[in-house]
């Protein structure tokens, strides 16, 4: 055992698996340490709890609809400055209506989604409703005229979905992640990109809009080196940075 190492044992029920990490004082990606894995957002620690995600079998589907078409509608009606429950409470919506089995006209969706939607035991309106009405009426247009690239990969996909009006390099690479079950792209909205900046892997000075996929290599790579899937390490770091103040959280970034 290499001096310093990390010894952790995950039990989840009845399942158990020893993880041998390096030192915290070990480089995981240049100018990256992996930190202890007992301190809330260092590289060890996301590892620690990619693994047993792994183990527990969860984050292992991220599929919204049961087709590329729902799933493209389900990622665009979600996205920035949209609660993921509001989302997703559009999208089965107009599921439900049959919408989204049709070439539905912009103002159709638009009088949908302009209604309240009950999210929990709360009628919430949605946001934005005139632009994503519009996008995705584009977006169903095209994909009753134009099939996708045959047998594509993730980035292929992704690629493909950057032309649509609407969809920039998060949207399409969620679409891509959840639909093909992709681990060569990452879905970097702000909840990612704070714990990259908190672990050191982005540069402060870097943003999605201008370097989105410098810092997707950064992330992949950051996945492979833990030996962990993207899709995962990206769904729970999502899922636990979401649940935090963002005060607290920019207070830990500039520190």
């Amino acid at each position: 055992m290499k001096c310093g190492e990390q010894q952790i044992r995950i039990f989840v029920d009845d399942k158990e698996r020893d993880l041998q990490l390096p030192p915290a004082s070990e480089n995981i990606l240049p100018g990256v340490e992996w930190g202890p894995y007992d301190r809330f957002g260092t590289p060890a620690y996301w590892c620690v709890m990619a693994n047993y995600s792994a183990l527990a079998g969860s984050h292992s589907c991220h599929k919204l609809g049961r087709s590329l078409v729902e799933e493209i509608a389900a990622c665009l009606l979600g996205g920035y400055g949209m609660p993921a429950e509001l989302g997703i409470a559009a999208f089965n919506r107009l599921r439900e209506l049959g919408v989204l089995s049709q070439e539905a006209s912009e103002a159709s969706i638009l009088r949908h989604l302009l209604e309240p939607i009950k999210v929990g035991h709360r009628m919430l309106r949605y946001r934005y409703p005139a632009q994503k009405a519009k996008f995705l009426a584009l977006a169903l247009s095209r994909m009753q005229r134009q099939a996708p690239p045959s047998e594509v990969a993730g980035k292929d996909l992704r690629d493909w979905l950057l032309s649509f009006e609407g969809i920039g390099p998060k949207t399409a690479s969620w679409i891509a992640r959840n639909y093909l079950a992709t681990d060569e792209v990452a879905i970097l909205d702000i909840h990612i990109c704070r714990a990259g900046y908190k672990m050191g892997i982005f540069d402060l000075k870097q943003n999605v809009d201008r370097h989105y996929f410098q810092m997707e290599e950064r992330f992949v790579k950051l996945a492979e080196t833990m030996n962990v899937r993207t899709s995962l390490l990206d769904a729970l770091i999502w899922e636990q940075m979401r649940t935090l103040p963002a005060k607290y959280l920019q207070s830990r970034i500039a520190a």
